[in-house]
């Protein structure tokens, strides 16, 4: 198709799809332990504040969670259609994995779903602050089977290999607690939780900027000027686990996000921008700080790291897109951890709520968690390559035997599709974020809390303001 061979058009697409189906896990993770928290908030104070936010970020989440559900079954279709290959040599291995997602996690949120969404008035707060809380906890089990997966694929263990060349499971402890998986875990929640809270903040600020009395608006706010403070700082030290980690496993991947074309016996410089030539093996116009990346990835400042010059041209990751997709995940993490000291600075000046400036940066940061999680992914798959498992399978040898048109075909019906679809959740999505939280419906007013081990804790928790 145009010249292009099926194995490439299959990458695009599966990358395509992925791209679209990661954003909304991403966010459904983190607003279902937000959702949990102002439940449970509300269930110890009593404050219909807490409510009034919950109500409005539960339809939103519903939103969020269906798009993410339809994009994962259909990115799912694919692995037998164009990755038939890889999916009868890891299948023994990876379609458990995949079969305990369904059945510990998924079921978990799906059944407790309905309760969460429409049940509040018929069991009572105590069972629907149970419901929202098994949706999280459901969504983080997701996660981490998901992760365990991917983490396989990056940092193989626990498996043999029997004689029709499929990988076989030796060790299932091994499989799941890879070397890799406790730093993506990781990672990739501290990311959801991060790129929540900067949505909440956005559209917090959005409706301060309108109306800065809100009280809804300072709540969600608040809290995720909180929350940003929190994780922030966490990611970045957990990237520097999981980079550390990366060197010992992948070292290639690094070498191609570092832009390290050659070896440096005597420690090796933090190129921090330039341009990637892959015909020159260099990267040109560096701007780089000599000995700090010894310094970061081995915490010795005349560490001696390898280059790409000791890889084989033929395993080589693609550099120039490795090099920039890192770039910008770190960037974007930079620029987080800037807004939560600007909101830091403005709350310790009683501005937290009336700071134009500051209202109008974290508008600006609502989306990039989003971008962040992207680059990331990117990052993450790209560096794998030429490999599907790393060092024993590679993606030539994982695709099916197709033709082009045929691939080609079902790409530009994705991409129709997609848009078409997606697009339309997403600005459905935007306009309910528009709406202002203080209007949300919903039974506010359930009486005083008789629970009497939350007695205590009612009255104390009556007397913060959690939007100070």
């Amino acid at each position: 198709m145009f010249g292009i061979e099926a194995l490439d058009l299959a990458r695009f697409q599966f990358a395509f799809t992925v791209s679209f189906h990661i954003i909304f896990p991403a966010f459904s993770i983190g607003l279902a332990s937000y959702l949990a928290v102002l439940n449970g908030l509300h269930l110890i104070s009593g404050k219909d504040i807490y409510l009034k936010v919950f109500l409005f970020w539960k339809k939103i989440f519903a939103v969020a969670f269906g798009m993410g559900v339809v994009s994962g079954i259909v990115m799912s279709y694919q692995f037998g259609t164009n990755w038939s290959v890889f999916s009868d040599k890891t299948g023994p291995v990876l379609g458990p994995l995949m079969a305990y997602e369904v059945l510990s996690a998924f079921f978990l949120e799906a059944g407790f779903l309905g309760v969460m969404l429409f049940g509040r008035e018929r069991v009572g707060p105590g069972l629907h602050f149970f419901a929202t809380l098994m949706v999280a906890i459901g969504t983080l089990m997701s996660a981490t089977w998901i992760l365990s997966v991917n983490s396989w694929m990056q940092t193989p263990a626990g498996y043999a290999i029997n004689d029709v060349g499929q990988f076989v499971p030796e060790d299932w402890w091994a499989i799941v607690f890879n070397p890799s998986f406790p730093y993506r875990l990781t990672h990739m929640v501290l990311a959801a939780y991060l790129t929540t809270a900067l949505v909440v903040g956005g559209v917090g600020a959005w409706h301060l900027l309108r109306d800065s009395t809100s009280k809804s608006a300072r709540l969600m706010f608040s809290m995720a000027m909180w929350m940003v403070l929190i994780t922030a700082p966490l990611q970045i030290v957990a990237g520097d686990f999981h980079g550390i980690n990366t060197l010992e496993h992948q070292p290639a991947k690094v070498m191609a996000m570092e832009g390290h074309y050659d070896s440096h016996p005597d420690g090796a410089p933090l190129i921090l921008f330039g341009i990637p030539n892959p015909e020159e093996k260099r990267i040109d116009y560096a701007i780089q700080i000599p000995k700090l990346s010894s310094l970061i990835l081995k915490h010795d400042l005349n560490a001696p790291l390898d280059g790409l010059d000791t890889i084989p041209d033929e395993l080589e990751p693609p550099v120039a897109i490795v090099f920039w997709s890192f770039r910008v995940m770190v960037g974007l993490g930079m620029a987080m951890l800037g807004l939560a000291l600007f909101g830091v600075w403005q709350r310790y000046r009683g501005r937290l709520y009336v700071s134009p400036w500051l209202h109008r940066a974290a508008i600006a940061m609502g989306p990039m968690g989003f971008v962040a999680v992207l680059a990331g992914w990117i990052t993450t798959e790209v560096g794998r390559q030429p490999y599907t498992v790393y060092g024993l399978l590679t993606t030539a040898q994982s695709a099916s035997p197709l033709e082009a048109s045929a691939v080609g075909a079902s790409l530009l019906s994705f991409i129709v599709v997609y848009f078409a679809v997606f697009g339309a959740g997403t600005f459905y999505l935007i306009r309910l974020m528009g709406r202002p939280a203080d209007t949300a419906k919903g039974k506010l007013n359930e009486g005083p809390i008789r629970t009497a081990g939350l007695t205590q804790a009612a009255g104390m928790a009556k007397t913060i303001n959690p939007a100070e």
